[in-house]
């Protein structure tokens, strides 16, 4: 049970909320979407109007982080309350097992356990299956999401650059046809199957666009990807339309949902991840290629959503989250004509999607967690702007805190409660946070450090007056830097987490 003292506290801040006033929630999660890649933080080659009108609706964080600089432990941290680097979680390929443990504590079992009804549809890429026992991608794919908390999913599996190239719902892979079984590994299976060109071998093969780097095994849709495919032809997604199947798929649970119980939908977004392939009626929509053009695609999705709940006459009590994995890539794979590469940084065609901000995905710097957080619900948030410091890990701790649940010990050790700055009832947020790349950085208030390693020094930032990172300060206050890195490094190897060290 909590403590008399702490439920003062809940009822004196007053961010809980009774049974009669649960919200829906939908978190609309963008994939490689960075800080400047909308409208109202400053795009201007690429319009996004259904995104700027919900920022409008919203309290925007300009300090709003994902918690690592790629998309798998960013996702992974959010949905568990774990740093991905505690369990060395990185950049899945196919065919990785599940990365979350079934047993731990999730984001959707947070609201299944308030009487929510719950979904996921879009990227997932935390794994499938179990270590050690081969998905067996003819019959049922699990564990997976449905043992996490979700009632509901519709998955591209790992991402749109990677193999498989189908959909799975729930436990079973979309259309697959028997006749031609679908395998995914190093080695075409001795069965006869759809065999795909090979685009290391043959790279005619790759008719949509060609690959730069990596991305060349097999050619699926005209497109190389990362693994080989055989079998599943029955199965196979369009690329072109990946984005209105998931939002057709969305509005439809959403419309036949339980109407005597709120919901969570965690809605995934591909878009704006390599390859971008949007939909030929968003052809030259922006200023900046297939890219761009993804972008207005996502926006469009955005609106639609949108759309839906004011259809179902939940909009008003529903909180709304926009925000993204991590910061923008421009060539990532494909020679899709995206990045103009400058003397400081890459650009794509004079769009920044990072901002002001240095560094995008893959890299430590704000570019590469510091990415678009909005938060709507007009029943409780008043619209505006918020430079409080957050962070998507602590959406555990958060949504807990609202449904009075306890968080049992050892589970979601990295989550804290920010619940008050997210409503906009607190403008400081968090004291400090863990920001994770290729390395590990802290940041307290507008200080920022980044731990060195045999290759670099470490580096003290001071955000308020270098907000681009350009110029490393730790000389000029040895005992500034040596405290954050001590405290990191105590972040680092508590295995309590941080909630052991609050």
């Amino acid at each position: 049970m909590k403590t008399s003292a702490f439920l003062l506290f809940a009822a004196t801040i007053a961010t809980a909320v009774s049974a009669a006033e649960k919200p829906n929630v939908v978190l609309i999660y963008g994939d490689d979407v960075g800080w400047g890649d909308i409208g109202v933080q400053g795009s201007v080659k690429n319009p996004t109007p259904h995104i700027d009108k919900l920022a409008g609706e919203s309290l925007r964080f300009t300090d709003g982080h994902c918690s690592a600089a790629t998309c798998t432990p960013s996702r992974f941290s959010m949905l568990s309350g774990v740093h991905g680097f505690r369990k060395n979680v990185r950049v899945l390929p196919p065919n990785a097992p599940l990365t979350i443990d079934p047993d731990s504590l999730t984001l959707p079992d947070i609201f299944k356990k308030a009487g929510y009804q719950t979904a996921v549809v879009g990227k997932w890429h935390l794994g499938l299956g179990t270590k050690g026992v081969p998905v067996d991608w003819n019959g049922e794919v699990k564990p997976g999401p449905l043992e996490l908390g979700f009632d509901y999913s519709f998955l591209l599996p790992s991402t749109n650059d990677r193999v498989p190239c189908v959909y799975l719902v729930d436990h079973k892979v979309l259309n697959l046809d028997p006749a031609d079984p679908l395998f995914v590994g190093k080695k075409k299976p001795d069965i006869e199957c759809t065999e795909y060109p090979d685009g290391t071998k043959d790279r005619s093969a790759m008719t949509y666009y060609k690959s730069s780097h990596g991305h060349n095994n097999s050619v699926i849709n005209g497109i190389g990807r990362i693994g080989w495919q055989w079998g599943g032809k029955a199965a196979l997604w369009d690329d072109e339309t990946m984005t209105d199947t998931f939002v057709e798929r969305s509005k439809e649970w959403i419309e036949k949902r339980d109407k005597s119980k709120p919901f969570f939908l965690y809605y995934a977004a591909q878009d704006i991840h390599v390859p971008r392939a949007p939909h030929p009626r968003f052809h030259g929509k922006s200023e900046t290629g297939y890219r761009g053009d993804a972008m207005v695609q996502f926006d469009w999705a955005v609106g639609e959503l949108m759309k839906v709940l004011e259809e179902q006459g939940v909009a008003d009590n529903t909180i709304v989250i926009f925000s993204s994995d991590n910061g923008p890539v421009y060539d990532d794979g494909y020679q899709d004509g995206t990045v103009v590469r400058t003397s400081t940084k890459e650009v794509d065609q004079g769009h920044d999607g990072s901002g002001p901000y240095r560094g995008g995905k893959y890299q430590i710097y704000e570019g590469g967690t510091r990415v678009p957080f909005l938060v709507r619900w007009p029943a409780r948030i008043k619209p505006g702007v918020s430079e409080a410091l957050v962070s998507q890990i602590d959406f555990i701790g958060s949504f807990a805190a609202m449904f009075d649940q306890e968080i049992p010990a050892g589970q979601a050790i990295d989550t804290r409660d920010t619940l008050a700055a997210l409503l906009g009832e607190d403008d400081k947020g968090l004291p400090y946070m863990v920001e994770e790349a290729r390395g590990i950085a802290l940041r307290e208030g507008p200080w920022k450090f980044i731990l060195g390693n045999n290759k670099n020094k470490d580096q003290l930032y001071h955000l308020d007056d270098d907000i681009g990172e350009a110029n490393n300060i730790a000389g000029k206050h040895p005992d500034r830097a040596e405290a954050m890195r001590a405290k990191l490094v105590s972040i680092r190897d508590a295995k309590g987490g941080i909630r052991s060290l609050d």
